[in-house]
C-alpha cells in the first residue's frame, strides 16, 4: 500500500495560509502577524453549555430503534454570536457517571435543564476560554445514551465516530434523548482533537482507525491499541476474567436490563482459551493504521501494568509504516495522567500541539524532538526522533555459568541446557532479586559489569526452544537492569505519584467547576534492580500466536515472546539480564499444570533494540569495570500489581 506523503512532514505552507486567516478569525488579541498562541479572551462563566444526542446508526440494545449518544457541549459564546466556527476537543468516555475521571475520579454534574455544570478535567476550563470548544461523549451504554457497551468494538467506536460526523455535517443529532428536534453543529468548523486517558484513549485509537474525515489529532494516553492484547498475550491470560466483566462494571443501570444478549455475544466471543476469535479482530486497531489521518501525541508510562507497554509499542510502530504525524511521551510512572506528574510542561505541550494542529498556528512544536523520556524521577530528556537513529537489532545470546541457573549473556551463542520449574508464587521482582543465586523458578542470564551505558529503545523479542513435563506451560522473559538507581514507585497503588493536599489552577472556573486540581510530587523507591521490560506467552501456541494446542511432555518447542517497548538505559557499572522463567505472578495467571521445562540454549536468544547495536554492546561488555556486589535480596519496588481489570484511572478496578 503507498504511504501517503501527506504524513511525513508538517504542512508548513498549508499551516501558514490558515495561521494567517486564523490571525483575524480567531484570536481577536493578536493585532498584528500570524498567531503563535491561543489566548483566553473569551468568557468560561457565560460559556454556552448544552447537551445534544447523536445518531449512531446503530441499534445496539435491540429496542427497535437507532441508539443516541449523548454529547456534551462547553462552548464559548463570543464566536457564537459573531458567527466564526471553532474547533473542538473531545474525550469520550464509558467513565462519566459509573467511575470518574484523573487522580480525583471526576464525574459529570448537571443543573435542573439536565446542560453540564462539572465536566471532569481542566480541559473545558482551560480551552474554552481560548477559543475550543469542548465535547465530553457518553459511550454508548452509559451514563445518559442508549445502546450497549461492547467493549472496544463497533458501538464504542461509532459512539464517538458519529459525534465527530455530526461535527462534520454528516450525523443527525436531537436536543433531547427522545424527540425530534434536530441539533447543528454550526458553530463549528469541524476541526476535532480526540484526547482521553486508558480506555478514552482507546477510542481516540479506534476513531482514527476509521479515517473518520475531520478528525484531526488524537492524544491517547495509556491506551489499548489491540484489545486481545489487554486480556491475553500469546495466549497467556493476563486477567482471571474478560470483557463481559467490564462491560458489567461500566453499563449504566438501564443497559444493565437491557443488554442482556450483548454481554452474551462478548462471554461467547471471548473464550478464556486465549484463542484469537473475530471478536478480538473487530478491536484490533493496529491492523487499521493505514487508515489513520489524524497526527498523534501519544503518552505511556514505561511501568504500565494495566494498559501494558506492548500497546504504545506496536501501534507506534505501525503509525510509523504508515508516515503518521506522531510524538511521544514516555515517562517512569505506571498508569497515570501527564498531568499528575509534568503538570506545567504538559499543559504548554497540549496547548500548543492543539493550535498548531487544530488552529493551524505556527509555533514551531512540529519542529521539537520527536520524543520526551523520564530518565529518572523528573528527569527528562529528548530524541529527536524515536526510536534515535543508530538503534539496532541485536542478538544476544545466554550461555550457562558456574552454577544452575546462573548463566551469562552475550554476543556468542552458547551451549548446553538450563531447566527451571514453574512457580506461580513467585514475581519477577523475586527473579532479579535473586538473580546472583541459583533457584529452581528461573534461568538467569547476566553481562558482565558495563564500562560504558547502554540504551534500549523499542521492543524486544526472546526466542527460545523449550522441553515441558506437561501438557500446558506458560512462559515469561523479562529484561532487567542490574544496579541501584532511584525510580518512581510504579509498584505502590497510585503508581509513581502523591498527591499533595494544596491545588494549582489551570484556566477559568465557576462555582459548579473548579480549574483547580490537587498537585503531585513523585513517589520514589530505592532499588537494587529493575525490571524494564517483559514479555508472557502461552507454550502451547508455538505454531500460531492465535491458536493454544495442548503440549506433549519430552517434545521440544520454539516460541518467540514479544517483550514490552520501553527506552532504558543500563549505565556503566551495571549490567544486564535476561530471565527466562514461568508464571509471573500477578501479571499472568498460571497454567493448569505445573512444569519443568529445559532450555536448549544453543536456541534461545534475545534480539533488543540497542543503540549502536552490536558493536555497543561489544564495546560496553569489553574492557574493566568495578565488580558489582551480589545482588541477594528484594529491594525497592514490590511485587507488580497487576490485578486491575479495568482501565481506568489509578484506583479504578
Amino acid at each position: 500500500m503507498p504511504i501517503r506523503m501527506r504524513f511525513t512532514t508538517w504542512r508548513p505552507l498549508a499551516t501558514v495560509v490558515v495561521a494567517v486567516l486564523m490571525a483575524a478569525f480567531l484570536t481577536p488579541a493578536v493585532a498584528h502577524g500570524a498567531p503563535r498562541e491561543s489566548r483566553p479572551v473569551y468568557s468560561y462563566t457565560n460559556a454556552i453549555r448544552e447537551a445534544v444526542w447523536v445518531d449512531t446508526g446503530l441499534d445496539g440494545d435491540g429496542d427497535g430503534k437507532t441508539d443516541r449518544v449523548a454529547a456534551d457541549i462547553v462552548r464559548p459564546r463570543e464566536p457564537a454570536a459573531q458567527h466564526r466556527k471553532i474547533p473542538v476537543i473531545m474525550d469520550a468516555s464509558p467513565y462519566y457517571s459509573c467511575c470518574g475521571r484523573g487522580n480525583e475520579s471526576q464525574k459529570k454534574t448537571y443543573d435542573a435543564n439536565g446542560d453540564v455544570v462539572q465536566m471532569p478535567l481542566f480541559y473545558d476550563n482551560y480551552f474554552v476560554p481560548r477559543g475550543y470548544a469542548f465535547v465530553g461523549v457518553d459511550l454508548a451504554g452509559t451514563n445518559r445514551s442508549d445502546g450497549c457497551v461492547d467493549v472496544g468494538g463497533r458501538s464504542d467506536i461509532q459512539s464517538a465516530k458519529a459525534v465527530v460526523d455530526w461535527l462534520n455535517g454528516r450525523a443527525r443529532a436531537y436536543t433531547t434523548r427522545t424527540g425530534n428536534t434536530r441539533a447543528r453543529a454550526d458553530w463549528t468548523n469541524g476541526r476535532t482533537g480526540m484526547i482521553g486517558k486508558s480506555w478514552d484513549a482507546t477510542i481516540a485509537n479506534g476513531v482514527a482507525a476509521t479515517g473518520v474525515k475531520g478528525l484531526r489529532t488524537i492524544v491517547p494516553m495509556s491506551g489499548i491499541s489491540s484489545w486481545y492484547d489487554y486480556y491475553f498475550q500469546q495466549g497467556a491470560p493476563l486477567y482471571d476474567s474478560g470483557p463481559d466483566w467490564l462491560s458489567d462494571y461500566v453499563d449504566s443501570p438501564d443497559a444493565r436490563a437491557r443488554c442482556a444478549a450483548v454481554q452474551q455475544k462478548i462471554v461467547d466471543g471471548a473464550p478464556r482459551t486465549g484463542d484469537w476469535t473475530p471478536f478480538w479482530t473487530e478491536r484490533d486497531y493496529v491492523k487499521d493504521a493505514a487508515k489513520v489521518r489524524a497526527s498523534v501525541l501519544l503518552v505511556h508510562g514505561m511501568q504500565d501494568l494495566n494498559v501494558r507497554t506492548k500497546h504504545f509499542g506496536q501501534w507506534w510502530d505501525a503509525l510509523a509504516r504508515h508516515g503518521v504525524e506522531r510524538k511521544i511521551w514516555l515517562s517512569q510512572t505506571g498508569h497515570v495522567d501527564p498531568f499528575d506528574y509534568r503538570r506545567g510542561a504538559w499543559v504548554d505541550t497540549l496547548h500548543r500541539w492543539f493550535d498548531h494542529e487544530l488552529l493551524g498556528y505556527d509555533n514551531g512544536v512540529d519542529r521539537e524532538p520527536m520524543a520526551d523520556i523520564e530518565r529518572h524521577p523528573n528527569q527528562w530528556v529528548t530524541s529527536k526522533v524515536w526510536p534515535p537513529r543508530g538503534t539496532a537489532t541485536t542478538t544476544l545470546r545466554p550461555a550457562g555459568g558456574a552454577q544452575n541457573g546462573v548463566g551469562t549473556l552475550g554476543l556468542a551463542t552458547g551451549s548446553g541446557t538450563e531447566t527451571f520449574t514453574d512457580d506461580p508464587s513467585h514475581s519477577e521482582t523475586d527473579w532479579a532479586a535473586h538473580i546472583d543465586t541459583p533457584t529452581p523458578d528461573k534461568a538467569g542470564f547476566v553481562t558482565r559489569p558495563l564500562t560504558h551505558d547502554l540504551r534500549l529503545s523499542g521492543s524486544s523479542k526472546v526466542t527460545v526452544t523449550a522441553t515441558p513435563t506437561t501438557a500446558t506451560a506458560h512462559l515469561s522473559a523479562v529484561l532487567v537492569d542490574l544496579g541501584p538507581d532511584t525510580v518512581r514507585d510504579y509498584a505502590d497503588a497510585a503508581e509513581g505519584i502523591t498527591t499533595l493536599t494544596d491545588r494549582s489552577c489551570w484556566g477559568a472556573s465557576t462555582p459548579g467547576d473548579s480549574a483547580c486540581f490537587k498537585n503531585t510530587a513523585a513517589k520514589t523507591a530505592h532499588v537494587d534492580q529493575t525490571v524494564f521490560s517483559r514479555g508472557w506467552a502461552d507454550l502451547g501456541t508455538y505454531a500460531s500466536p492465535g491458536k493454544g494446542v495442548p503440549l506433549t511432555p519430552g517434545e521440544a518447542y520454539t516460541i518467540t515472546v514479544d517483550l514490552a517497548a520501553t527506552d532504558h538505559v543500563v549505565p556503566a557499572g551495571h549490567r544486564l539480564a535476561l530471565i527466562v522463567a514461568g508464571t509471573d505472578k500477578d501479571l499472568i495467571d498460571p497454567p493448569a499444570d505445573k512444569p519443568t521445562l529445559t532450555l536448549d540454549l544453543s536456541r534461545t536468544s534475545a534480539r533488543v533494540p540497542l543503540l549502536g547495536g552490536a558493536p555497543a554492546f561489544a564495546r560496553a561488555t569489553s574492557g574493566t569495570a568495578p565488580a558489582p556486589s551480589p545482588v541477594t535480596r528484594p529491594s525497592g519496588v514490590g511485587d507488580p500489581r497487576g490485578v486491575q481489570r479495568v482501565p481506568g484511572d489509578a484506583g479504578i478496578g
